[in-house]
């Protein structure tokens, strides 16, 4: 293969190695990412990384992760602030999104580039708003909230199922054992009826997903997952909460937790749906 022509953009697919430089950028974007969230990112569509360089320099980035022979979600989509205005965005926007193919494809977009999405064929479905507050005083946990790993793992992936536009259990799996990643569930008379997972972020802990049954089971869920966050170290926690399911807005105001910002879930064609009244806390804004 030709070297690229020198002070030229050259896009690639990335490694896992790689994207702790994307990570770094999220950072300083204030899209508080998880700090070990990575690896389950890779492990449901490895190929679906993509780093523009110049002259070997890591300068812009996107993911497109293929869920299904139907959908994808993008996301990390980033150019570095010294060389924005450029177009190095848009050639690494082009790359990312050939590897969906004929899919339909999700995202949610900051309000800055929901224009630009427009015209590249998404229209808006939602939109999401971030809650952050402090994560509370101790109390007695709820009898009925357990760790995720005492359910039968078929039984927890039929529920995400309900609650996604695909199947994801390559993503699943990781999402709820990597080390830091506090994953619980609620069981009501044997029956399961939620889970939730809270993890380490650069600032607040993040809480994502939090699928629910019922505003009482995405309560106890909620509460159960904010002292999992007081455990490790974080006094505050942060959760991404999809207008399409208004109880989700009223559960963050009774807890204190206030909107910081907003973004829009949009899409390309036609989704599978979803259980949207479960949906308190999407799992990802960079992931779906």
């Amino acid at each position: 293969m030709a070297s690229p022509t020198p002070g030229t953009l050259h896009v690639t697919p990335a490694t896992l190695q790689d994207w702790s430089v994307v990570r770094g950028w999220a950072a300083e974007e204030g899209w508080n990412p998880g700090a070990s969230d990575a690896p389950a990112f890779f492990a449901q569509d490895p190929e679906g990384f993509f780093l523009g360089r110049i002259d070997g320099e890591p300068v812009s980035a996107v993911s497109v992760v293929n869920y299904s022979d139907r959908y994808a979600f993008l996301g990390f989509y980033l150019v570095r602030p010294d060389l924005r205005g450029r177009g190095h965005g848009l050639a690494t926007w082009r790359a990312g999104l050939a590897h969906a193919g004929a899919r339909a494809v999700g995202l949610d977009g900051v309000p800055d580039q929901q224009d630009n999405y427009r015209r590249s064929g998404f229209s808006l479905a939602y939109r999401t708003a971030r809650y952050v507050g402090e994560s509370g005083p101790a109390g007695a946990p709820a009898p009925d909230v357990v760790p995720a790993a005492r359910v039968d793992p078929a039984a927890l992936a039929a529920y995400d199922s309900a609650c996604h536009h695909a199947e994801r259990p390559r993503f699943l799996v990781p999402w709820l054992t990597t080390p830091g990643h506090r994953a619980l569930v609620r069981v009501v008379d044997g029956r399961l009826t939620g889970y939730g997972v809270v993890r380490p972020a650069e600032d607040e802990a993040r809480i994502g997903p939090l699928f629910a049954d019922t505003p009482a089971d995405a309560a106890a869920l909620l509460d159960a997952l904010a002292a999992e966050a007081r455990a490790f170290g974080s006094p505050r926690i942060a959760i991404d909460m999809p207008e399409a399911n208004p109880a989700a807005a009223a559960l963050a105001a009774e807890r204190g937790l206030e909107p910081t910002f907003e973004t829009a879930r949009m899409y390309t064609g036609e989704v599978r749906p979803v259980a949207r009244e479960r949906v308190f806390g999407v799992t990802t804004l960079e992931l779906g």
